[in-house]
């Protein structure tokens, strides 16, 4: 016999104040960078305690919320800094990534998945080797390579092409894996049709495999929108700066303007938010379910 819902509420009491406690955690650092942000100021303290302040006092300093709401510190940090220029920059490189890296991992993938050739699984272990090391462990021979031998540095085409590579091992797994579940009996009869197989993988492989295809997307412009370790080695010149590299000088030694810090956070978060938004009604596995009958 089922139990009803009402009986089984009492149960998961516990567990949805578990959840509800560690999502409050979570989000509270991220309501304090909106307060600092929308505060107008440049301190981290929101609220000045009095001299002899009550439980009030107390509570309402360590509450995230400003007590003036102001739109100052995001437009002095688009008009008064050359942040303006710098989100053009990450834009730039984290658009010719992701096409970048979509094309080479879907291609790659692709080869990997339905071709037979020597040295196939020595390739794919490369790749899968490659994860297992640090980023900061190409550090020196990128650069060397990049700034040394092309002289490609403090330049957009620098940038890219060390996030493009950077990405392509995990894009190609994942891509090769979900290739590997579409049936080859389409890419049969799509061959008897006389369809040839570029046109295959175009109107065939592809549109069954958006959600991968999503999922590479989505990781290469995070991967070129916010790294910061390989940009500021590779981007010596402030009117080059990423994004990413020109927040930290917002913070330092010399200056303490967390306000612009924190408005320059949430613009920068926006396009990646955006970005998901438009992409998560193609995260979902399982489109070639159904597709061939068994």
């Amino acid at each position: 016999m089922k139990r009803s819902k009402i009986t089984d509420e009492p149960e998961h009491l516990p567990l949805h104040v578990f959840l509800v406690i560690f999502t409050l955690l979570a989000i509270y650092p991220v309501l304090w960078v909106f307060t600092i942000a929308f505060s107008g100021g440049q301190s981290l303290a929101i609220a000045d305690l009095p001299s002899d302040p009550t439980f009030l006092d107390r509570l309402r300093a360590i509450l995230p919320w400003p007590e003036q709401v102001s739109l100052s510190n995001f437009k002095s940090v688009m008009t008064d800094q050359p942040f303006a220029r710098w989100i053009l920059n990450s834009a730039v490189v984290a658009a010719a990534t992701t096409v970048l890296g979509v094309f080479l991992a879907t291609t790659a993938g692709y080869a990997f998945s339905r071709f037979r050739f020597p040295g196939q699984r020595a390739g794919l272990m490369s790749f899968l080797v490659s994860q297992m090391f640090p980023g900061t462990l190409m550090l020196i021979p990128l650069y060397i390579i990049i700034v040394g031998w092309l002289g490609l540095g403090s330049t957009w085409i620098g940038l890219i092409l060390v996030y493009a590579t950077t990405a392509i091992p995990f894009c190609v797994w994942m891509l090769k894996g979900y290739f590997d579940t579409i049936p080859l009996e389409l890419e049969e009869s799509a061959r008897i049709d006389g369809a040839t197989p570029i046109q295959i993988f175009i109107r065939i492989i592809l549109p069954l495999a958006k959600p991968a295809v999503a999922v590479t997307a989505l990781f290469s412009f995070m991967t070129g929108w916010n790294e910061f370790i390989l940009a500021a080695t590779f981007m010596d010149e402030e009117v080059m700066y990423t994004a990413p590299v020109g927040l930290r000088f917002f913070v330092g030694g010399f200056s303490q303007q967390w306000g612009y810090f924190a408005a320059g956070s949430i613009i920068v978060s926006i396009p990646v938010v955006l970005l998901f938004l438009f992409l998560q009604k193609y995260l979902v596995s399982g489109l070639t379910a159904g597709a061939v009958k068994g």
